[in-house]
């Protein structure tokens, strides 16, 4: 046996050398795959936006891939609209309203949920979800009649209270969650320093809890500015309908003509609003939503 003298050289990775004369799958293998699905997929996420701000400034809605000509005049018809104002406004109010209580209500039950002895809590964590899984359409029939007949259709009021009913789910989840994974020394330690159950809540939990809350606000305030279905079942005027239903509503010069310009530009300006939140509170929106991914 011979002896080893100097360092051990250990085996070097085998390294890849394309073919001298390489085949078209050859070819198609050695391409940049990474890259190239990145800007596929981005491309094909970003695509129907395009399409929708390249109708918007199309005063013809020719429909073709390059507009003949490019101006605002579907922008100035929208904001030229009084009922498109009015429904701009009623959705402010009716989503900030839902968004406010449900957070409230669904803080408060996520935080017992996730960090008090419940007796029972995966039961009424089962029926939450139970409820976030039921479809709306089943049951507009019956709300459509109990608020005609306590006067609550057609008012603000009564899309508020579905869309919180709605909404509660998804925030109790999403909350409940961040409460869960919170370090309990804190909540001990207020205790001990006399704190209240609902004043380590307020004054502990809830200011360490506060990118998942922030996260949830946010998409519960999305999901209630994109509801449809109660806006459309539940008004009937311009008084309290939101912009979902009041888009629809838009009309041609004729019966037969269908105004895709303003509903396009209608849609864009509805959709900025969402876009410059999410743009502006993109780090708190992350950080909420991987807050809870990792215990201890």
């Amino acid at each position: 046996m011979t002896a080893m003298t100097g360092s051990i050289a250990l085996p070097q990775p085998a390294t890849y050398a394309p073919a001298a004369n390489p085949t078209f799958w050859q070819r198609v293998r050695d391409l940049p795959w990474t890259p190239v699905g990145i800007v596929v997929l981005v491309l094909y996420c970003i695509f129907p936006f395009l399409w929708l701000i390249r109708l918007s400034m199309d005063p013809s809605a020719s429909g073709a891939l390059l507009p003949s000509s490019i101006n605002f005049k579907n922008y100035a018809e929208v904001f030229g609209n009084p009922d498109f104002i009015a429904a701009f406004k009623n959705s402010i109010i009716i989503s900030g309203s839902a968004t406010t209580i449900a957070m409230a209500i669904g803080g408060s039950a996520a935080y017992a949920l996730g960090r008090l002895p419940v007796p029972g809590k995966q039961y009424i964590m089962f029926a939450v979800l139970c409820v976030s899984m039921f479809p709306g359409i089943s049951i507009i029939g019956p709300i459509y009649q109990l608020w005609k007949s306590i006067g609550l259709f057609d008012t603000k009021t009564g899309l508020i209270i579905p869309n919180v009913t709605f909404c509660l789910p998804m925030a109790i989840w999403f909350m409940s969650g961040f409460f869960r994974e919170l370090p309990r020394d804190l909540e001990h330690a207020a205790y001990m320093d006399g704190a209240t159950p609902f004043q380590a809540f307020r004054k502990v939990m809830l200011p360490l809890a506060a990118p998942g809350v922030f996260t949830s606000a946010i998409l519960v305030f999305i999901a209630t500015w994109n509801e449809f279905l109660l806006s459309m079942s539940l008004t009937a005027t311009n008084q309290s309908r939101p912009i979902p239903a009041a888009i629809s509503t838009f009309q041609g010069t004729n019966s037969m003509e269908i105004p895709v310009g303003p509903i396009a530009a209608a849609s864009v300006v509805v959709m900025l609003p969402l876009l410059a939140m999410v743009m502006v509170f993109q780090r708190r929106i992350v950080s909420g939503l991987t807050a809870g991914g990792v215990k201890g």
